[in-house]
């Protein structure tokens, strides 16, 4: 650690530091996972006026953004009708909820035994507070919201190499790394290696600041004391009367705290795109999907398996077949389309489009994920370890834990999201049956919750390349695959334009979806006007 503090600094390199430390390191190392950093550019509804009497727009998949599309091309005066693949309104906004079937791609299926009122998101968990577009649609159908917990100070960071296996409290993980960051960094303006200039009025603005920040001594340390036990907690509490008197805790060492590799999860909630305030509907995130489906009852057609998509200069014309009935192949026709099938799928269909469409479609490869929910006989993590909501992390497969951040204090049942998982990780998960999955999502779990092997009574297991619909979780684009395919994917070709939240900058977000939708039928639109 003391290597990477360079003799002289300037204020940029100083300050940039401390960004580091803090974990900011990990948010830009999330935002070049994703291309683009989580941000929204939803202004308000589109201005479609002027639209051309009995103009009409076929509408391909009935997740947000072609249910957005639907619902603004409606509301402007054009003819809309939605084919949908599935018998339910949503795509990916999606719960599972007791007495629900799920047939994933191989033909396994899973009866969905969760009691009345638990649930599991396979898709999207959470909204944040700057994704605008999605809360005002969720405002405009009437759902209700509450917070999402994303943080808890008092779940668990875990290594299986770690403090011999055994979990540690967030808090401590990220009180510890604080403090010794601070004290290193103290310790350096103090000897007074930095550049001119950071003034020496700075420097001692700054030894007081990070004192604050690190919870560090009078000799500007990081040790065993109240002052840090306020941040890591206390071996006894604060009390009252003759059992009042705190006793504090032990650090972890430096050494050990950095061999661990922890510190690589305290950054997480640094990250623009999960800083509070985030937001949940209320019974699942599912609800968004029905609501929508409520407002556009009528419009969408269900079980509407598309085959082929062909247009021409009077219009397109697309085939489907019925995805649980079969039988003869049935056409619908309209004179424009809004295309919303995730590039996954729509790469097997035939489609007229331009060779540069073409190319973006089937140069989009999909990330794997994998989502597992436990329903527990009680809600353990709460009754027995006081966490609350929030997520504790793994280096295991199964990469973390999510608490139900709904129904505190409620006795009986609940659903912990026992792993959500990408990657390698998620490409092992894909591989097993959902019976695998969730037996060994409890055998991970178990490592830092013992109660597991005890409390578990049911699990739904979701890997995306095996959702039929999907055929992965979200659009994967690389920065060089952007820089060639982005702009052709979502320019209009013909009479078929594209949405949905791989033509976004904000990919595997429900934002990105609906803010692709509108910016879709808003060029379509200015096309079809201008004749």
């Amino acid at each position: 650690m003391t290597d990477s503090i360079p003799a002289t600094m300037d204020r940029r390199t100083l300050f940039s530091l401390i960004g580091k430390a803090a974990g900011t390191a990990v948010m830009y190392e999330a935002m070049t996972s994703l291309a683009y950093a989580a941000e929204s550019t939803y202004k308000g509804p589109v201005d479609l006026k002027g639209a051309l009497k009995g103009s009409s727009v076929l509408i391909l998949g009935s997740g947000l953004a072609g249910m957005v599309a639907a619902y603004e091309l409606r509301k402007a005066g054009y003819k809309v009708q939605i084919l949908e693949y599935q018998n339910r309104s949503g795509g990916r906004n999606w719960s599972l909820y007791g007495g629900d079937v799920f047939t994933e791609l191989g033909g396994a299926t899973q009866n969905i035994a969760f009691d009345k009122g638990l649930y599991l998101n396979p898709g999207p968990w959470r909204i944040p507070h700057h994704h605008k577009g999605v809360l005002h649609y969720c405002k405009l159908l009437g759902v209700q919201l509450e917070p999402f917990v994303q943080v808890n100070y008092n779940a668990y960071a875990h290594s299986t190499k770690a403090f011999g296996g055994k979990p540690q409290r967030y808090r401590t993980v990220q009180a510890d790394f604080d403090g010794y960051v601070a004290e290193l960094l103290a310790k350096t303006v103090q000897q007074e290696k930095l550049a001119q200039p950071v003034t020496k009025e700075d420097q001692e603005i700054l030894l007081q600041a990070l004192r604050q920040w690190g919870a560090l001594d009078k000799d500007y340390a990081y040790s065993k004391n109240l002052t840090s036990a306020d941040r890591r907690g206390f071996d006894h509490p604060p009390g009252g009367g003759l059992d009042a008197q705190p006793t504090p805790t032990d650090p972890i060492a430096l050494s050990d705290l950095l061999k661990s590799g922890l510190w690589r999860t305290i950054g997480t909630a640094h990250g623009y795109d999960v800083q509070t305030t985030l937001f949940q509907p209320v019974g699942g995130m599912g609800m968004i999907g029905r609501a929508f489906g409520r407002e556009l009852d009528g419009v969408i057609r269900y079980n509407a398996k598309v085959t082929e998509i062909r247009q021409d200069q009077r219009g397109v014309t697309v085939s489907f077949v019925d995805s649980v009935a079969g039988g003869a192949v049935q056409t619908a026709h309209a004179d424009w389309c809004v295309c919303t099938i995730p590039a996954s799928v729509l790469s097997q269909i035939p489609i007229t489009v331009g060779d540069k469409m073409q190319a973006a479609i089937n140069s989009l490869p999909y990330a794997a994920s994998a989502k597992v929910g436990l329903q527990m006989k009680r809600r353990f993590w709460e009754e027995d370890d006081g966490i609350y909501g929030g997520i504790s992390y793994t280096d295991q497969p199964n990469s973390l834990i999510g608490y139900p951040s709904t129904d505190f204090f409620k006795p009986g049942k609940g659903v912990l999201l026992g792993a959500y998982t990408f990657g390698s990780n998620a490409v092992e998960y894909t591989a097993m049956s959902p019976q695998e999955r969730i037996a060994k999502t409890v055998d991970y779990g178990a490592n830092i919750h013992p109660q597991y092997r005890a409390e578990f009574e049911t699990g739904a297991a979701v890997a995306w390349h095996r959702v039929p619909w999907t055929l992965g979780c979200a659009g994967s684009w690389t920065e060089a695959g952007r820089a060639a395919h982005y702009a052709d994917l979502c320019a209009i070709d013909g009479r078929i334009v594209l949405a949905g939240e791989h033509a976004s900058m904000i990919p595997a977000w429900q934002e990105g979806a609906i803010l692709s939708s509108l910016d879709a039928i808003g060029r379509l639109h200015q096309r079809i006007v201008q004749g």
